[in-house]
């Protein structure tokens, strides 16, 4: 028989009964606290203002009570919303947190889950995307498809319902329409703007409308009668392409046929006659031999040039100063397309008296009136009667040409100028004029550029608007009329 102890009989129970109870351990520490929660919620954008039309994607971080965060996301509970509960300003994609800006203002973004919701306040801005310098005013287009005009408003051309001269931007009046503005060209006194069709039309292209001095007919409605509103030209829907000169007015539709409208004194219509119109006519002619059709064109003082489908150049009009290009001075009207050599063409651009394009392997060419050094041949007087070639690079991208100066754009994003600069349109602050292309500044930013009859306009990279030169109407935007012999920054009225 085996003897115990009492003592030892007595542990027995005890050892059990603090098993029973989790004890026999040390600390007391394997308690539970409750259970772990979301806190709060951080959202996250690569930055918080956002242009028109762009998109950037949210995130968002969870801090829970026990101190630890988490990406969240919509699988596991996450939901995207807007503050407002609508699109006006801003949408963001419920199952990704895409934010997208939709129109100028600002907007909170939501993120839920769980009861917590997390936000961040996004500016949505309308950037500048596009210029037009005219005669004496300048209209530029915003990413958010609003038109700005200032200058000159004689004859009602920056469209505001007004004839009061604008030293700084204003908008441009929608007219009877709503549709985003797509392109603008600005003549010499009146503007043509394209626009979107309705979001229900299956049309390529838009629909074009027209302000300001209707003299020769040039805003194409059938009259001559001044307009201080954009008003529709016929009832067209598809155009793709407008080009205004000094007082005629060019423009291609979607299928590369080439209308023109206007003063055709010089036959700068290119209609076979020298009849104004007033309403748009076919380029060369409506007989149905004529089959011709375009991708690009340029209106100038007096003359037209245009690609054809076959990157092929083609001139008409006035001839007085060889702008043509056709080897000859003459002052007998052209009034029908004829080619230009045989080289083929990406740009091309009509001054007042002179003309500039650059061919298909990036070559630039000029001729015309050369008297203050426009044509860049590196001779200020005489006329160039054929193409130029100017310099020997091959890199030239973009191109304008004003009343008597040009201005040009390299691959690397260099801004080129010459000609006339009495008034600083070459933007290189000497008011001398050049024979040959100079560079303006050291910027390699530029993309896009405009020339008026005596000012310039052109973007950079980052979406600022800058113009230069004459400014006695205002034409420059900066609030002032004093020539600028170097680019000021437009301010964007956001």
């Amino acid at each position: 028989m085996t003897k115990f102890k009492l003592s030892s009989l007595l542990l027995v129970p005890l050892f059990a009964v603090l098993a029973a109870c989790g004890g026999g351990g040390g600390g007391g520490g394997g308690g539970s606290s409750g259970p772990v929660t979301l806190k709060s919620i951080a959202v996250s954008l690569n930055s918080t203002t956002l242009p028109v039309t762009t998109t950037q994607t949210a995130t968002a971080t969870g801090t829970y009570s026990d101190g630890t965060t988490k990406a969240l996301t919509v699988a596991g509970g996450l939901a995207w919303s807007t503050k407002s509960g609508n699109a006006t300003i801003a949408s963001v994609a419920s199952a990704t947190g895409v934010v997208t800006g939709v129109a100028v203002g600002t907007e909170t973004i939501n993120a839920t889950q769980d009861g917590v919701t997390g936000s961040v306040t996004i500016t949505v801005i309308a950037p500048w995307k596009d210029v037009s310098a005219g005669g004496f005013q300048t209209i530029a287009r915003r990413a958010d498809g609003k038109l700005y005009a200032w200058g000159q408003n004689n004859w009602g051309q920056l469209g505001d319902s007004s004839t009061t001269q604008r030293l700084s931007p204003v908008v441009v009046s929608n007219g009877a329409a709503a549709t985003a503005w797509t392109k603008i060209a600005v003549g010499d006194q009146f503007a043509i703007g394209l626009r979107a069709n309705s979001g229900s039309s299956t049309t390529a292209g838009g629909t074009l409308w027209a302000w300001g001095l209707n003299s020769n007919g040039q805003l194409g409605l059938g009259d001559q009668v001044n307009r201080s509103v954009p008003t529709l030209i016929g009832k067209d829907t598809n155009w793709v392409g407008v080009w205004a000169g000094k007082y005629h007015v060019v423009a291609l539709k979607s299928d590369g046929t080439l209308w023109a409208w206007g003063r055709n004194s010089e036959g700068q219509l290119g209609d076979l006659t020298l009849q104004v119109r007033t309403a748009p006519v076919k380029v060369g002619g409506t007989d149905k031999t004529n089959t011709a059709t375009y991708t690009a064109a340029s209106a100038g003082g007096t003359h037209t040039m245009a690609i054809a489908k076959d990157g092929s150049l083609w001139t008409w009009g006035d001839n007085t100063y060889g702008q043509l290009g056709n080897a000859a001075v003459s002052t007998t009207p052209v009034p029908t397309p004829a080619k230009i050599g045989s080289l083929t063409y990406n740009a091309v651009a009509a001054g007042a008296t002179h003309s500039v394009a650059i061919d298909s392997t990036g070559k630039l060419w000029a001729w015309g009136n050369n008297g203050s050094g426009q044509v860049g041949n590196n001779a200020g007087s005489g006329t160039v009667s054929a193409p130029a070639q100017i310099t020997t690079d091959s890199d030239w991208t973009i191109i304008a040409a004003g009343g008597a100066h040009t201005l040009a754009v390299r691959s690397n994003g260099t801004l080129w100028a010459w000609g006339a600069n009495s008034d600083g349109q070459l933007g290189d602050g000497s008011g001398i004029d050049q024979i040959s292309p100079i560079q303006v500044g050291a910027d390699r930013t530029w993309v896009s550029i405009s020339a008026g009859a005596g000012h310039s306009a052109g973007l950079k990279a980052d979406n600022s608007l800058w113009t230069w030169g004459r400014n006695a109407d205002g034409q420059l935007g900066n609030g002032k009329t004093v020539i600028s012999a170097v680019p000021v920054s437009i301010s964007n009225p956001n």
